[in-house]
């Protein structure tokens, strides 16, 4: 499989199909969009692009949330786990959605109400809408 990646001018990239996430319920305000490929820019790995590979113009700059010295304590359903497959905490990973907000002067902010749940062992991922976000120093959310 290969995908143009528009963003960086790139044309006929190889993608190994085993190295695909796949969302089941897509993302939010994307349902169609279900299967995403990670890449970063050679020699800038601080920011990650989460490509569609089902619509090559949608990609999202993810960053883990540490980069922004922020910290989850995420509860996921047992309905997250078994939309995950997920059985051991340890195979999970959290990022963030970045994005420049322009409203405060073109700042860098990060979505941190929905931030997405990928699970490293089988490559399935979810983008988790959080009810309650606490911001403290440790950001705790259900």
């Amino acid at each position: 499989m290969n995908i143009d990646l528009e963003h960086f001018g790139l044309k006929d990239v190889p993608v190994d199909p085993d190295s695909v996430f796949t969302f089941t319920e897509g993302l939010a305000g994307f349902a169609d969009c279900r299967r995403f490929k990670i890449f970063h820019e050679e020699g800038k790995a601080t920011v990650f692009w989460l490509q569609s590979l089902d619509d090559s113009a949608l990609m999202f700059p993810i960053v883990p949330p540490e980069t922004l010295d922020l910290e989850y304590q995420i509860e996921l359903s047992d309905a997250d786990c078994a939309l995950l497959g997920l059985e051991r905490a340890e195979d999970a990973t959290v990022v963030v959605i970045v994005y420049r907000d322009d409203a405060d002067g073109g700042k860098i902010a990060a979505n941190t109400r929905s931030p997405i749940i990928l699970n490293l062992r089988n490559r399935r991922a979810m983008q988790k809408v959080l009810q309650e976000v606490h911001p403290t120093l440790l950001y705790r959310a259900r």
